[in-house]
């Protein structure tokens, strides 16, 4: 896959950019402790196959799925997602990069306009990317609550992007579905020794090291 043929890329952030998967399944583990073994253990396993998804979006299934409790009110989801946030934010900033990526990012940023799309909260999402000086590398960094689908389609739309010449870079099923209704051309990043989410016919890469030429 030549990097050089597409008009702008657009990343997913965790998995993709920064490796801190582990520190938000974690994150999501801590919250439910007091409930015990089993419920920490079904939600790893519902955050680990659902990456990609906002926080909020778990929040409510956790909530009404796994616990069987009333809704979440507006001032709980708040609450959680404020001790979520004091659990990660300063741990993906310390995050190591997945190999290669820095140096693409601050490669093809020369070249042609970078996106990320993800479903971490935006304002959030801004403070980590300021924080790891990657800021100035992306044209626009858009996260929940506005699903993924959407952020592809305001992205592209707003700076007039044929979807054909777009590359999105993703670690999740939900990156691929998202890139796939918008038609923009799909790479899958999987970690080694993480199971492989994608069909098979999507294309994959262990990192990023491949792409720098």
């Amino acid at each position: 896959m030549k990097i050089t043929t597409w008009q702008a890329i657009i990343f997913d952030f965790d998995g993709v950019v920064v490796e801190s998967g582990e520190i938000k399944t974690q994150a999501f583990v801590n919250l439910y402790r007091d409930y015990g073994e089993t419920i920490m253990t079904a939600v790893a396993q519902y955050h680990s196959s659902n990456g990609g998804m906002s926080r909020y979006q778990k929040f409510r299934y956790f909530q009404e799925t796994l616990l069987e409790k009333p809704p979440l009110t507006p001032d709980e989801e708040q609450q959680l997602d404020r001790r979520f946030s004091e659990l990660v934010v300063e741990a993906v900033i310390a995050s190591d990069a997945v190999p290669g990526a820095a140096e693409l990012i601050r490669k093809e940023a020369k070249r042609i306009p970078l996106f990320v799309a993800s479903g971490t909260p935006e304002a959030e999402l801004n403070t980590i990317v300021g924080r790891r000086g990657l800021a100035s590398y992306f044209t626009a960094v858009r996260g929940s609550p506005t699903p993924k689908q959407k952020l592809i389609a305001d992205i592209l739309s707003a700076h007039a992007l044929l979807p054909e010449r777009v590359l999105m870079i993703g670690d999740a099923l939900i990156d691929y579905q998202s890139a796939q209704v918008n038609n923009v051309s799909f790479l899958g990043r999987v970690r080694p020794g993480d199971k492989n989410p994608f069909p098979s016919h999507v294309n994959i890469l262990p990192d990023l090291h491949p792409l720098i030429r």
